[in-house]
């Protein structure tokens, strides 16, 4: 899926412990300006989103997360592909997810992870959503009944994200 990354973080051990880089200006043209710190309790999904404007980077800290991924940019060689990934903890990863890729977080288990966001959280503006079990959306989850936000659980269908993103699109 083209500008979706995975980047493997450098661990350093010692008799201490460990140190890990999450982030440094180098590996990314878009700077994160807010960072967040996330916990699911286990059967936990959330999404699915799509944001216009600002990429979002995944680091896991404690547990194991998986990553529905569908690629929403009409212009895109990879329209409507997807993808799921897996994040652990004990795999250290940054997971760099661009604009106009749906994504949504899934957790069998109780996850710690945190994500740095280019832009300022804005709903109105920047947070596009659809059912996370779409069957249009082609994302194979491993829960049925998963706890969802309200707002997750009211999302429209994907053909009206689509319709939503085209119009959005044409007057960005």
């Amino acid at each position: 899926m083209d500008d979706v990354a995975l980047i493997a973080l450098q661990t350093h051990s010692d008799a201490r412990g460990d140190l890990t880089e999450l982030f440094r200006d180098e590996w990314l043209a878009d700077r994160p300006v807010q960072w967040n710190l996330v916990q699911s309790r286990p059967n936990t999904l959330r999404g699915v989103h799509v944001h216009l404007r600002h990429f979002d980077y995944l680091v896991p800290i404690a547990g194991t997360m998986i990553v529905g991924l569908c690629d929403l940019r009409a212009q895109s060689r990879g329209f409507r592909t997807t993808h799921m990934i897996e994040l652990a903890g004990t795999r250290r990863a940054l997971l760099k997810i661009p604009p106009g890729i749906a994504h949504g977080f899934c957790f069998a288990q109780e996850m710690t992870f945190c994500y740095g966001v280019t832009s300022y959280w804005n709903p109105q503006d920047d947070e596009l959503g659809c059912r996370w079990d779409d069957p249009d959306l082609g994302l194979r989850w491993p829960l049925t009944a998963p706890l969802l936000s309200e707002r997750d659980a009211s999302a429209q269908p994907l053909a009206e994200l689509l319709d939503q993103l085209r119009v959005r699109t044409t007057r960005c």
